[in-house]
């Protein structure tokens, strides 16, 4: 995915300014927030952007990274 850098908010300042963030996302269609210096949220304006695209090795990682979260503990055992 390619993040506009005009497009980006840090976490702080959405906390701080959501009016602000929500008003950027509807003039951009989405607005991505940063955590920690790296990409972790995004908002969106449905109304705009009423579907997420994302390529088939983003869908992938998506799910790798859910079945690792969720299935820790099993993957630790397994790897002893």
């Amino acid at each position: 995915m390619q993040i506009d850098s005009n497009a980006i908010v840090s976490v702080t300042e959405a906390n701080q300014n959501f009016s602000k963030v929500t008003h950027m996302a509807e003039s951009r269609g989405h607005l991505v927030i940063f955590k920690n210096n790296k990409p972790k949220y995004m908002l969106i304006d449905l109304d705009k952007e009423p579907q997420i695209e994302m390529t088939e090795d983003e869908k992938l990682q998506f799910v790798a990274d859910r079945l690792l979260r969720e299935h820790r503990a099993a993957f630790e055992e397994l790897a002893k």
